[in-house]
């Protein structure tokens, strides 16, 4: 798990038990500073297992409690088991799974997850790949026999694996070369830190690779792998054990695995002797960046809970070393991380920080070491030792609130120690670890002259005459592969899938609420018996209300709650809270500010209390806000350098301008220059108060308990005389524009159409969440099919509604390589105007209506889903039984009434483009289809000028 130890400014722009009795749960005192809170106790994954005679491994756990079970399957092949010379094969069959199969036409996997209200996914490790669904649970049998179905008879032909090698192909250039540090941590720290061992090599791997690359070997490389004895079942949900062994013995039991042995990884990486220096560069890298690696042992391996621990302490949120010292402090870094890496073989440790501006890397290196040398020097002290202990049982108590986390735990330490047990008992290890063990593995395996240091700048820094080395070029192998070969079936001779079984009707919260005195309203629910809380105060306030010339104002408002009240300083905050296993945000939208808490409910008030502190006092401390000020500034430079980001940034500009929501929510780096205390002391006196909130708790809290918490954390919240400053109207009337954002040397472009649409409480509402998700909602949803399956142009395509208490927006947008990017914009209108020209069919109608019902319910099934929920009905006036009525609701929309909206809203010349990349490749293209574009160099974007580009005059 990677730590970080983020600045808030950047923390959105990088990136990809026994109960307290209701009595004493509102007099558990408050943690003092410094003094650690008692372990959190986590239930444990009470499952079953067996083995096949093939070889097949199969967990299960019951949960009658969830409308829904997830299948999953795990294999034990992952990129370290690509075939020399062909790197990304493990990953690329991730994309090909969901292809066709003897009995089922390409895509039927998201008809018979997606298209019934579930979901379907995988990811590619190191180690292994897995597969995962979750749907309603009457699809059980059915998904049994679709996994079975690509285990054995997958589709594997030329023309599939030429379309996923393209969209690969889009996700490597949107995930590694358009975001500035891809390159630093997707490829270069791996390449740097691993000399023999196959983890050295991108799980992506490599365009050329996989352009040499073959479709025997491709099929030689699913007979090798793709076998039940190399396989794990693991079901969690709902669903009859008896039944479910029955289906499991009839799908897999027949499956053969093949004759011969499948390959091992011999391949030791040695022992390093000496401290090492790789130097990386990239294109639009605004801040420099350094990592320093040590090896590390396997995940199985006895020192691994330890090391586990050490990388909480330095940077497990904001009271973390790291954090503290390179961020806060020091003030040199913009954000600072570290990873234990512990893979099935002997893995990595690593430290990292991204500098701030001014700061070099140098310096960073220096202060990483430094805080390595204090652990290797003095263990932890016993508060930090139980601080880190209760994040990291909170965080593996977080995961098991949903049935795919729960499962995802059983499969990863299968995978990674051979023992899905693990999963239980790691937790018992991570709280057997001792200050001693910790300083014990820091000096074992984080010595100096050990390290592997990569450092990473801007091409620009690149010594003269100095150019990344090539790549040697693919060998050419010969693989012939001699195994089974199969083709779709004809239709009439396909195998049909199981029939459904009885739907399972969910069971839905039952929200209650309540006006405390001051006018503070109350909205709880009770969701689960998991030890969860979530606790959100919704400030019906948001960037609306920024003073003109100091956008960000709100936003900067809402982070600045957790830096500071008149009687905790920020680091006791994240102290205090951290200790508690709690997690504590802030922030803002357009419409509102919120603060949000998870806690245990037996740390729920203490961790209440510090809540309603944040939000009733805070001090808006001038060096604080100087610390803010300069974090907020340097994930604005990173935020510049990546297509999509600076295109959703020019949203609000370009469809707002004029009007209270016509300027970027999180500011500009003129704004956010100009902010001073007493604005954020203005936005907080005027705006923050009991009458202008809404408090929602949800989880493992009955009402009565939310309503004496609310009390006793929020009653004493004073009521201002006068009413509050009411939200003005937002009617956009500027004309469409046509903006090209010139960004050389980024790896893609991002192609956006936007423009106004409806608020929350529009009569349309309905049709037009169904409309949009028609259009763009979802893996088989019109854009991207056409753009992703059919074309392989992105990595995804999608379109979704932003609804407001006032107007709302609405965006559709993908990313692809620069190149394709006017025809990408081509296919976009095109599939708007085909809604608005002609009616969605039934099926298809059918299946996008269960997205919306689908995801709805597994939102309610989490506190902080539920609490999202309930607080966005209070904020846009909306009737909390709308929980009960959302499905029916949905279900009822009619075809007729989505073409409507889609000719109201979906007229592609009623829309603005916004395409922001690398223009030379595309702004020829785009200017024979939009005569009136106007292209802006990145280094020019003003998001608070009219015209969007800076003028000459004018200073950042």
């Amino acid at each position: 798990m990677l730590h970080t130890a983020r600045a808030a400014g950047l923390a959105v722009l990088l990136a990809t038990s026994a109960l307290a009795p209701a009595a004493a749960l509102a007099q558990v005192p408050l943690a003092q500073p410094g003094a650690p809170a008692a372990a959190a106790q986590v239930p444990p994954i009470r499952f079953e297992q067996r083995t096949l005679p093939n070889g097949l491994k199969f967990f299960y756990s019951q949960d009658r409690s969830t409308p829904n079970v997830t299948v999953q399957v795990w294999y034990g092949v992952g990129s370290k088991d690509d075939p020399q010379g062909r790197s990304g094969f493990a990953h690329l069959f991730e994309h090909m799974m969901f292809k066709a199969t003897r009995n089922l036409p390409a895509e039927s996997i998201d008809r018979m997850t997606e298209d019934v209200g579930g979901f379907n996914n995988a990811s590619t490790w190191d180690d292994f790949t897995n597969y995962y669904e979750v749907v309603p649970a009457n699809h059980l049998e059915r998904l049994l026999w679709v996994e079975a179905e690509r285990l054995s008879s997958l589709v594997v032909d030329e023309a599939t694996f030429k379309s996923e090698r393209d969209v690969v192909k889009e996700e490597f250039r949107q995930n590694y070369l358009s975001t500035p540090y891809g390159r630093l941590f997707g490829l270069y720290i791996q390449e740097a830190s691993y000399t023999a061992h196959p983890y050295k090599r991108p799980g992506i791997g490599n365009i050329e690779e996989l352009d040499a690359a073959t479709i025997d070997d491709v099929r030689a490389f699913h007979q090798t792998w793709y076998r039940p004895d190399n396989a794990a079942l693991i079901v969690v949900g709902n669903f009859d054990e008896a039944k479910l062994n029955a289906w499991v013995d009839r799908y897999f039991g027949p499956l053969k695995p093949p004759a011969g042995p499948m390959p091992e990884i011999t391949a030791k990486e040695p022992s390093r002797t000496k401290p090492g220096v790789f130097e990386g560069y990239g294109p639009n890298v605004p801040l420099p960046a350094v990592a320093i690696t040590w090896q590390a042992p396997e995940a199985a391996h006895p020192d691994a809970p330890a090391l586990i621990v050490l990388d909480a302490i330095l940077s497990a949120g904001k009271s973390s070393r790291l954090y503290n010292s390179l961020v806060y402090e020091k003030q040199i870094a913009a954000e600072a991380m570290s990873q234990a890496d512990l893979p099935e073989d002997p893995g990595k440790f690593m430290v990292a920080a991204i500098m701030a501006s001014g700061h070099d890397i140098g310096e960073g290196e220096a202060a990483l070491l430094a805080e390595v040398k204090r652990l290797r020097d003095a263990p932890p002290s016993a508060a930090e030792l139980a601080e880190a202990k209760n994040e990291l049982i909170a965080a593996r108590l977080r995961e098991r609130e949903t049935i795919d986390g729960r499962a995802f735990a059983l499969g990863q330490a299968l995978m990674l120690t051979g023992e899905a047990a693990r999963a239980n008992t790691v937790l018992a290890e991570l709280q057997a670890v001792t200050a001693q063990d910790v300083q014990r593995v820091a000096r074992k395996y984080l010595a100096d002259e050990t390290r592997m240091t990569i450092r990473y700048r801007a091409d620009s820094e690149r010594p003269a005459g100095q150019a990344e080395p090539p790549k040697p070029p693919p060998p050419k192998t010969v693989t012939r592969y001699e195994g089974p070969v199969f083709a779709l079936a004809p239709e009439g001779q396909r195998a049909q899938p199981p029939p459904l079984a009885e739907p399972v009707e969910p069971v839905l919260p039952q929200p209650a609420e309540r006006t405390l005195a001051n006018g503070l309203r109350v909205i709880v629910a009770r969701s689960s018996d998991l030890p969860l809380v979530t606790a959100d105060l919704t400030v019906k306030t948001g960037a609306w209300a920024d003073p003109q010339g100091l956008s960000g104002a709100a936003a900067m408002t809402a982070g600045m709650l957790t830096e500071g009240t008149t009687t905790r300083s920020a680091q006791q905050i994240a102290s205090e809270v951290e200790a508690l296993g709690a997690t504590l945000g802030s922030g803002a939208s357009l419409e509102a500010s919120s603060v949000t808490l998870n806690a245990m409910p037996d740390k729920l008030a203490p961790a209440l209390a510090i809540m309603a502190d944040v939000a009733k006092n805070p001090a808006f401390a001038a060096e604080e806000l100087e610390r803010q000020r300069q974090q907020t500034l340097d994930g604005l430079q990173v935020a510049y350098q990546q297509p999509g980001s600076l295109a959703a940034f020019a949203t609000a500009p370009v469809v707002f301008g004029g009007t209270p929501f016509g300027h970027p929510t999180q500011g500009s780096p003129d704004s956010i220059a100009r902010l001073q205390p007493q604005h954020l002391r203005a936005i907080h006196a005027g705006f923050y108060r009991p009458d202008n909130a809404i408090l929602v708790l949800t989880g493992d809290i009955t009402p009565e308990q939310g309503f004496a918490l609310a009390q006793q954390a929020f009653g004493d919240w004073a009521r201002p005389a006068a009413p509050p400053p009411a939200q003005p109207d937002v009617r956009p009337s500027a004309s469409p524009r046509a903006i090209a954002i010139d960004l050389p040397g980024t790896g893609q472009a991002s192609v956006n159409v936007v423009r106004p649409a409806i608020a929350r409480t529009d009569a349309d509402y309905y049709p037009a969440v169904v409309a949009s998700t028609v259009l763009g909602g979802g893996y088989s949803a019109r854009l991207n099919t056409e753009i992703r399956i059919k074309r392989g142009l992105s990595y995804g395509a999608r379109a979704g509604l932003s609804t407001n208490r006032a107007t709302g927006s609405f965006r559709a947008s993908a990313q692809t390589k620069n190149e394709s990017a006017p025809e990408v914009l081509d296919l976009i209108k095109a599939e708007m105007a085909k809604l608005a020209a002609e009616p969605a069919g039934p099926d298809e109608l059918k299946a996008r209506k269960s997205v919306l019902v689908g995801g709805f319910g597994r939102d309610l099934a989490t506190s902080g889903g539920l609490a999202d929920i309930l607080g966005n009905f209070a904020l846009y006036g909306v009737p909390l039984d709308e929980v009960t009525l959302y499905t029916r609701k949905v279900e009822s929309v009619q075809a007729g009434e989505v073409q409507a909206f889609a000719r109201r809203l979906f007229d592609p010349a009623q829309a603005s483009v916004i395409v922001a990349g690398d223009a030379k490749a595309f702004s020829t293209g785009l200017k024979q289809r939009l005569p009136d574009l106007q292209v802006i160099p990145a280094a020019e974007l003003d998001l608070e000028s009219p015209t969007l580009r800076r003028s000459a005059s004018s200073t950042r």
